[in-house]
């Protein structure tokens, strides 16, 4: 069985990473508009985390990149607070405790960063990710923070740090 391991992202792993992600988002039927999958980002996420107090990890299993995710300043937010952004695993990485380990891995560099809180921004239907989020401690919200453009994403949470 091969290992699958959290590093942070490198230059190299840019096109791969976006195609994992538009992989994803097509696969669930996320709208194209008010998403991730529109964002400019995609294509250079290495980049855009080279910012200070942002990360951005991958799951790399032999060679592959099979999940991701990264934490960030909230955008358009007067405040200490971090959003966990663009979490996706491929189908095959489903179900096998990866995305506990990433919201570790992403929790972990946010305190380390100082944050005091992380927010996030997810689909109504993504049911397992938002089981997943409550189990971390994550608490739903009434109304999105900040302003990330992603309109389309209805469902907001955050957890103290």
């Amino acid at each position: 069985m091969l290992v699958t391991t959290i590093r942070e992202i490198r230059p190299n792993d840019n096109e791969e990473v976006a195609q994992v992600i538009r992989k994803v988002l097509l696969d669930l039927g996320v709208p194209k508009v008010g998403t991730a999958y529109a964002d400019k980002s995609l294509d250079s996420m290495f980049e855009n985390y080279t910012s200070p107090k942002a990360a951005y990890f991958v799951a790399d299993e032999g060679g592959k990149i099979i999940g991701c995710a990264g934490i960030a300043q909230l955008e358009n937010y007067d405040g200490n607070v971090c959003e966990l952004q663009k979490m996706y695993f491929l189908e095959e990485a489903r179900g096998r405790g990866l995305g506990s380990k990433m919201i570790n891995v992403c929790l972990q560099r946010a305190s380390e960063y100082g944050y005091e809180q992380c927010y996030l921004e997810t689909m109504p239907y993504m049911k397992d990710a938002q089981k997943l989020y409550l189990k971390w401690g994550f608490d739903y919200l009434e109304k999105p923070m900040g302003n990330t453009g992603h309109y389309s994403c209805s469902v907001w949470m955050i957890k103290n740090i």
